[in-house]
């Protein structure tokens, strides 16, 4: 390999491109490596909760590292304070998502609520928070579902943070589970994680309850990282031969 003819004045810029573009190209691979490790990991945080016993909550144990972990509850529903998620869609149809505190018996650590996702109701004849009432049901409830973890960022369903997180205005339509802000709209303490219902085949009852669809396949990620791994092997390796048959000619 003729170094001083690829690194020519002439040839410079050209070279300099080349570099840059294989150098991202590889980036680009070691990139889709490292998504495709976390996505093992994940399979495998999956994998490993799902093989867990189920728990019955209110436990000491810190419930975060758990997502998707199964456990159940009982206590009574407040369904004064549930709120709903907007862009929801279930059988091809729009509606939102019920979130509901359950107020546990026997609470622990002062902790006496988790918020629950109850499943999904249309939207047409539900805009207003009333028309929710419709599917309270009384008493004591037993409930079995996965630990899930709520986003980490206020976005309210009018996309902006509102006053809410001050206690001075109550946000009903979310985008998305964050428990901390919701739960400052909830006059007791709540847990830190929320729960997902099982889903019941066959049930027509609302809300519906959806469990969550995993794909605990690994992507198409070792895949693209070849692909890039590749162009960045055909661009320097390439240019390199083209260089060497130029200067042989």
């Amino acid at each position: 390999m003729n170094l001083h003819a690829i690194f020519s004045r002439r040839r410079l810029a050209v070279t300099a491109l080349v570099i840059v573009a294989g150098a991202a190209a590889a980036r680009l691979g070691i990139w889709q490596l490292d998504r495709l490790q976390q996505r093992r990991a994940f399979n495998a945080h999956v994998i490993s909760m799902r093989h867990l016993p189920s728990l019955t909550l209110p436990v000491d144990d810190p419930l975060e590292s758990q997502e998707y972990r199964s456990v159940q509850a009982r206590g009574t529903f407040d369904f004064d304070h549930q709120v709903a998620l907007r862009n929801q869609v279930h059988e091809g149809q729009y509606g939102f998502h019920l979130i509901t505190p359950l107020r546990m018996e026997d609470p622990s650590n002062g902790i006496s609520a988790i918020l629950v996702d109850r499943g999904w109701i249309p939207a047409a004849g539900n805009e207003q928070r009333q028309a929710w009432h419709r599917y309270d049901v009384g008493g004591t409830v037993q409930v079995q579902g996965v630990i899930r973890l709520g986003r980490g960022e206020t976005v309210l369903a009018n996309n902006v943070q509102s006053a809410a997180s001050a206690g001075s205005v109550r946000d009903d339509f979310w985008l998305f589970v964050d428990v901390e802000q919701i739960s400052r709209q909830v006059p007791y303490r709540v847990m830190p994680i929320y729960m997902q219902l099982d889903g019941l085949e066959n049930s027509k009852d609302l809300p519906a309850a959806v469990a969550p669809r995993l794909d605990l396949g690994e992507g198409p990620h070792l895949g693209y990282a070849i692909q890039w791994f590749g162009l960045s092997a055909v661009l320097v390796v390439g240019y390199v031969m083209y260089v060497s048959k130029k200067e042989a000619a």
